[in-house]
């Protein structure tokens, strides 16, 4: 069983926890004090470029405001930069509300760091975030103007760089949509085509979804899956069109979807009651997955609570690991941390009793 640094995101601080590799352990989990203790916490991110793994965190303070946090030491120190990291140039007329996002460049721009935000905006660093400067194309597209904000707000939630052209960037907004870039941010188009929106009047249009999490396959790149405000969806061809994946599903409303790091057309999700009743779907503590991209999905709850629960999982609030079999970890909004050492098969939990759990990231040490 490899090493795992596990950084949980909450509404009180980010909670650190580490398993070790020896078998004396059992697996057992330790954790310390929080860190950024009565900041919210919606982003992370745990950049694997450098050779000791680095932390970065969105705080969220009431009274200052949004920044960006660096760790270079696993989280024994912290490096805030003396202005904001992300803000928003006084001509955009905009005041950044959130950090929702952020994700590592590729290997070959080690120093390359993106940052979404509320409202909607893409940020780029190229200092390893330190500072960060905002993706001008994207928000002076035209069709921004329409986007309108989500039940949690408009804010940009999602990026994935392709592996194999890092200038080729797909991001996701709510309630804007998917939008792809071939040219690192230079141009965006939509890329919507087959996911529903049922609370507009036209329930396919150009733009406008409510996506709530989009995840890439581990094997087949071109193959994306997507959570969104009802409707589970693929696209085998990064965006071009999608398809519903829905077989097997008690509901498919739902917040997160993540791609297994390993195996090809493997993903999870955790499926919520309805978008008025925002708790497990039929009240039952459990993780879906499919083998198959999407064809069918089955529960995975050995380990799980069997009784009535009501805790739902946010869009960051769950991911994997790279260990093989895959750790695939979730908090939910009941400050419950669960993990599974063995793709899902079994779970067992971590902690109990933490703040609302915003955020999981999850790296093998």
């Amino acid at each position: 069983m490899a090493a795992v640094l596990l950084a949980v995101g909450t509404r009180k601080g980010l909670f650190l926890f580490t398993r070790k590799s020896t078998r004396t352990d059992h697996g057992r989990w330790e954790v310390g004090a929080p860190h950024f203790a009565d900041q919210a916490v919606y982003a992370l991110a745990v950049d694997t470029r450098p050779a000791t793994p680095r932390l970065l965190v969105g705080g969220d303070s009431a009274h200052w405001g949004p920044s960006v946090f660096r760790s270079d030491d696993l989280g024994a120190s912290w490096q805030e930069p003396p202005q904001p990291a992300v803000r928003f140039p006084e001509d955009t007329g905009a005041s950044l509300e959130r950090l929702w996002q952020l994700t590592p460049g590729s290997a070959a721009e080690p120093d390359v760091v993106y940052a979404g935000t509320e409202p909607g905006a893409l940020y780029r660093s190229e200092d390893g975030g330190r500072s960060f400067e905002l993706v001008r194309a994207l928000w002076e597209h035209p069709q921004r103007a329409e986007w309108v904000p989500g039940g949690g707000g408009l804010g940009l939630h999602t990026v994935l760089v392709d592996p194999r052209d890092d200038r080729a960037l797909t991001v996701a907004v709510s309630t804007g949509g998917v939008y792809r870039s071939q040219d690192t941010g230079g141009t965006w188009a939509p890329a919507n085509r087959g996911v529903s929106a049922v609370f507009l009047p036209d329930p396919q249009p150009e733009f406008g979804q409510c996506v709530h999490k989009v995840a890439r396959d581990a094997v087949n790149p071109d193959r994306l899956y997507l959570q969104n405000h009802w409707g589970v969806f693929r696209s085998d061809d990064g965006g071009g069109q999608w398809q519903a994946i829905e077989n097997g599903l008690p509901s498919t409303f739902g917040f997160p979807v993540v791609a297994h790091p390993h195996r090809a057309d493997t993903a999870y999700l955790f499926p919520l009651n309805a978008d008025a009743d925002r708790v497990p779907a039929e009240r039952r503590c459990r993780v879906y997955r499919t083998e198959d991209a999407g064809a069918n999905w089955h529960p995975l709850d050995t380990g799980l609570p069997s009784a009535p629960h009501h805790g739902p999982v946010l869009r960051d609030a769950m991911c994997t690991d790279g260990n093989d079999p895959a750790g695939v970890y979730f908090g939910n909004r009941n400050g419950e941390l669960y993990a599974s050492a063995d793709d899902g098969d079994s779970w067992s939990l971590v902690a109990a009793h933490l703040p609302d759990v915003l955020c999981v990231r999850a790296v093998v040490m």
